[in-house]
């Protein structure tokens, strides 16, 4: 039957279109190829596995037989769950105003602030409380060895893979001539550890597990600490039945719930054994689940934990926003897309709770496990281009529930609406020390909320956060003080700026906080307009008065109080926040675009790289040149091998100016790892790949010379 000619044209058409449009990447292809893969003992390379909220990181053998080497050497083996805090008794009853000094306004009022730190017993207590405690270790127990403690040097022909699309570790190597295989994964539904083992070890009854519970982490180590095996009698682990352990250490009590048989061989210390529901599946194999909650709660199957877990990371990786480099000629490619997969599985295993990360994720503990607020943006920002604004919701929910704890902290301060603690736990009270003076943590919940607006367009999403913007805003408004001499506004002292190296008495007008304040301010008017609500007459005149960024030389400076940016090598270390009003921020009018290509070129020339410099300052900087249209730039100092820029096998960026010695010839970063280096660097790839509102240039980021071939998907552009 011969066709009529217009649905004959209708095919060739449809035909057409459909063999011209871009295939979807491949998705598992980009991630599987970057699996991380070990044939060797690496103290720098430990893998994990987690849900966001809890995690469990493992040595080469799949579990944590070699904690104290991994510990001595670089990154610590250990168990963490975001819920899991301990506060000592407060005998003495400490407050903050027992940490407390007073400081002089711009007003020439006085503030009442916590400003002692471990100067004093009331700074040190309030500090180191509450903190993130550390659940149990789980080793491999081999019967022919002293004690059952394994041997590095046990451990023949190691082959250990991370499957990232699967969440999945696969560690096989050979003991005593047999062969071993440990599988290990975390369930996504509950707090639990799922393992296997296969080796005819297990047939022989010479292979087990051992759990063993510490007293906590070493307080007398501000980061990576190590833990705290002394003071038996000072906690509790109690076998309630063949398979729950109770745990007691201070007024925290929480269960450790096993699938198999346990049994108590010393005061803390647990066999794994074959009890009769054990779940093996051949003599050769035995397989477990442990789980960790506040509460008793069964175990759940081995199968069932393994099924959720897969399920968990095939769906992130199959949804959301993807990128694929596969035709790149660049020989930066690989290391880009490699940090890239390798970032946002460390993130997603380890910055998604109800109690916002501390800066070290849930691999080991930094500042007694606290959050710090101003890292709040490079930790969970980058979900939301990413596609998975879900994440950063989890993390932002803490600001809401919170936001009574806020106004309270505010109203002690002599401020309107909310105001946010730096350095904080699940209360959200402050710690003492330089803490209550950082300003930069206050506009991010407004920032945020922002970017999970534009990208929903949801009446749904303006009102959930609200309150939380319009109190934030309320707040930065009368953090600033107007000085009717000068016809502008002032901002602090006291404030300890971003770039943390001056005076935080006499500090005033800091070119990054003045520029966020106003982008903040006007943020939070367009929200009373979306809300039918006037603009705030206060807010409208903070923006209109709002003095210049300070600058010297023809160069942006740190802040307007010490404007000795370009002059003192003194003051060219830590941040360079002069960069972030355009770069980290919108371009807006408020910034003069030849000052800061000025300002990036003598950060360039001039910083000091050599001193101590952070992991998310590389990604910060690569923002600015890539808003000011310099995208070599930007990719050479995003992927600089610089200090504290340098990403191990497993995706981790430890970071320290000072190296911590553990023996004569071993020394480790003083923090082992660093996830807001991952979550920075996957912001700004993002604005490189994706650009931002109004941006007109394909792939910002990339200088057009033919040698990248980029594909994205799902990735939305940057505010």
């Amino acid at each position: 039957m011969k066709l009529p000619l217009i649905f004959t044209l209708s095919i060739h058409l449809a035909t057409s279109v459909l063999a011209s449009a871009p295939a979807p990447i491949d998705r598992q292809a980009v991630v599987s190829r970057h699996n991380p893969s070990l044939t060797a003992i690496d103290y720098g390379a430990p893998l994990t596995v987690g849900n966001g909220a809890f995690a469990f990181t493992v040595d080469i053998t799949g579990l944590q037989s070699f904690g104290e080497a991994y510990h001595q050497n670089a990154i610590p083996l250990e168990t963490l769950a975001r819920w899991c805090w301990v506060t000592e008794e407060n005998a003495e009853g400490y407050t903050l105003a027992d940490a407390s000094v007073e400081f002089v306004q711009p007003n020439g009022k006085t503030i009442l602030l916590p400003s002692r730190g471990t100067s004093t017993e009331a700074g040190l207590w309030l500090r180191r409380n509450p903190r993130l405690h550390p659940l149990g270790q789980l080793s491999l127990v081999w019967d022919d060895a002293p004690n059952g403690q394994l041997a590095e040097s046990d451990i023949q022909s190691p082959q250990q893979t991370l499957d990232l699309w699967q969440g999945v570790i696969t560690s096989s190597f050979t003991l005593a001539g047999q062969a071993v295989t440990v599988t290990t994964t975390c369930d996504a539904a509950t707090d639990t550890i799922a393992v296997k083992i296969d080796s005819p070890l297990v047939a022989q009854g010479k292979l087990h597990a051992r759990l063993d519970f510490p007293k906590g982490h070493d307080l007398a180590v501000k980061n990576t600490p190590g833990l705290d095996w002394t003071s038996p009698d000072s906690h509790r682990s109690t076998l309630v039945d063949q398979h729950t352990i109770a745990r007691e250490v201070e007024s925290t009590h929480y269960f450790a719930t096993c699938s198999n048989a346990l049994q108590q061989v010393d005061t803390h210390s647990f066999l794994i054994g074959k009890g009769v529901e054990a779940q093996l599946q051949t003599p050769n194999s035995t397989q477990f689940t442990l789980r960790y909650a506040s509460f008793a709660d069964a175990a759940p199957s081995y199968q069932t934990a393994l099924q959720r877990g897969r399920d968990r990371w095939e769906t992130f990786w199959s949804t959301g926003a993807a990128v694929d480099f596969a035709g790149s000629t660049n020989p930066l490619a690989d290391k880009l897309e490699k940090r890239m997969i390798l970032s946002r599985y460390l993130t997603a295993a380890q910055s998604v709770a109800p109690v916002p990360p501390q800066e070290s994720g849930l691999t080991c503990n930094t500042w007694y496990g606290k959050h710090h607020t101003e890292m709040t943006w490079w930790n969970i920002g980058h979900f939301i281009p990413w596609g998975k604004s879900e994440y950063a919701e989890t993390n932002l929910q803490w600001f809401l529930d919170n936001l009574p704890n806020a106004r309270l902290l505010a109203e002690s301060r002599g401020l309107r609406g909310a105001r946010w603690s730096k350095m904080t736990g699940p209360d959200m009270r402050e710690s003492p020390g330089g803490n209550p003076m950082i300003f930069w943590n206050q506009p991010h919940p407004i920032h945020l909320s922002h970017m999970l607006w534009k990208q929903s367009g949801s009446e749904e999403t303006l009102r959930r956060y609200a309150e939380l913007v319009l109190d934030t805003a309320d707040c930065l408004a009368t953090m600033l003080h107007f000085d009717e001499e000068r016809g502008e506004y002032l901002l602090g002292p006291p404030l300890w700026i971003a770039q943390e190296i001056h005076d935080q008495a006499t500090s005033q007008n800091p070119s990054f906080e003045l520029a966020y304040w106003r982008l903040a301010l006007q943020i939070a008017q367009e929200w009373r307009e979306a809300l039918s609500l006037p603009r705030h007459p206060e807010w409208d005149h903070a923006i209109a008065h709002m003095p210049e960024l300070p600058q010297a030389h023809g160069m942006y400076v740190a802040l307007e109080s010490h404007p000795d940016t370009w002059d003192n090598i003194d003051s060219r270390h830590d941040h360079p926040q002069m960069l972030m009003p355009l770069g980290f921020l919108p371009d807006t009018d408020y910034v003069n675009r030849d000052i800061m290509h000025a300002t990036l070129d003598g950060v360039i020339a001039h910083w000091d790289w050599e001193a101590k410099i952070w992991g998310w300052d590389y990604p910060m900087i690569a923002m600015t040149a890539t808003r000011l249209g310099r995208p070599q730039e930007a990719l050479e100092i995003l992927l600089r091998d610089g200090p504290n820029n340098v990403y191990n096998a497993n995706g981790h960026c430890p970071q320290g100016s000072d190296r911590v010695r553990r023996s004569a010839n071993q020394s480790r970063p003083e923090i082992a790892v660093y996830l807001p280096a991952n979550g920075s660097f996957l912001s700004t790839l993002a604005l490189m790949v994706a650009g931002w509102e109004g941006c007109q240039v394909e792939h910002p980021g990339f200088p057009k010379d033919g040698t990248w071939t980029i594909r994205a998907e799902g990735l939305s552009p940057l505010l």
